[in-house]
């Protein structure tokens, strides 16, 4: 499957919509770029073996060169292009859902609001990692039952074994790079304020959160409150609050017969159809959907 046979999901270029895992592997010349101002469904994980990009999250900037995992979480506006004057870019890209565990690895490398640059990996390290993203391609390739193998350049996993093949990949992939990389120093004194906003959203998501009311339980003003929170965990606040609400939600369409409006309600959606659209967003079906089984 080519790149431009992909689903749009934002304006600007195409975009895999959630609950897909896709890859592939580029070399691209001079002006090459790719421009999605509405963000997209699933992370971006890019990782360079030669040349150079630029890859911009929002106002925040990035260069790409050998030995780079850049990371983008999705929702937020970006672009990426070979870089001005460079003779290409060569890079392994991954589209997928990022699993919760690896926020606390990529929290270490924030450097705004969903972008990470996980740099610089030991030049030791490169070859097992393009090997992880070069299983991560060959599991995704894994043809559907009855479907002829793919061949082409981009592949996308189809069915659980699939995907679940290509996620253990490309988490090998991260790993080695968070391993390898220098960690920006932690900042002394902070972690316990962090870990109690987080358990404070995690004993009650559908509580009235805010930055505000988090920051003042802790004694910490809201943006330095939501500086370090980001810093420690990889995720600003209310990201942290959405991905525990809709984890909540979950749980609830899994083990209750609540309706959808009173499980929106009870995880601190407001609105049922607010609700519907980052749950949908998220596990790649609607909530009705999911209590019936029906996920991606």
């Amino acid at each position: 499957m080519h790149a431009d046979g992909l689903p749009g999901t934002a304006a600007g270029d195409p975009s895999p919509p959630p609950g897909l895992v896709v890859t592939g592997r580029y070399d691209q010349g001079p002006g090459y770029g790719v421009n999605r101002p509405q963000g997209s469904d699933s992370w971006l994980f890019t990782f360079t073996t030669a040349g150079r990009g630029t890859i911009r999250q929002g106002g925040a900037r990035a260069e790409a060169v050998a030995g780079h995992l850049v990371v983008l979480a999705p929702g937020v506006a970006h672009r990426y292009a070979v870089a001005p004057g460079a003779p290409h870019w060569r890079f392994w890209w991954a589209h997928c859902q990022a699993r919760p565990s690896w926020a606390p690895w990529l929290g270490p490398y924030a450097v705004a609001d969903g972008l990470y640059v996980v740099a610089p990996v030991p030049t030791a390290l490169h070859d097992r990692i393009e090997t992880a993203f070069g299983r991560m391609l060959a599991d995704a390739r894994r043809p559907a039952p009855g479907a002829p193998p793919e061949e082409d350049p981009v592949a996308v996993a189809h069915g659980s074994l699939a995907r679940e093949l290509a996620l253990c990949a490309l988490e090998e992939a991260v790993l080695l790079a968070v391993s390898g990389a220098s960690a920006p120093a932690p900042e002394p004194g902070d972690d316990a304020r962090v870990r109690h906003a987080e358990e404070l959203i995690a004993a009650d998501p559908g509580a009235p959160h805010t930055v505000r009311s988090l920051a003042g339980s802790v004694a910490l003003s809201p943006s330095r409150f939501a500086h370090l929170f980001t810093l420690r965990t990889g995720r600003p606040p209310m990201r942290a609050l959405r991905e525990a609400r809709l984890r909540h939600a979950a749980r609830l369409l899994e083990a209750t017969d609540l309706t959808v409006e009173r499980v929106a309600a009870a995880s601190g959606f407001p609105s049922p159809f607010h609700f519907s659209r980052v749950f949908r967003a998220r596990y790649g079906v609607p909530p009705g959907a999911y209590r019936a089984g029906e996920r991606p």
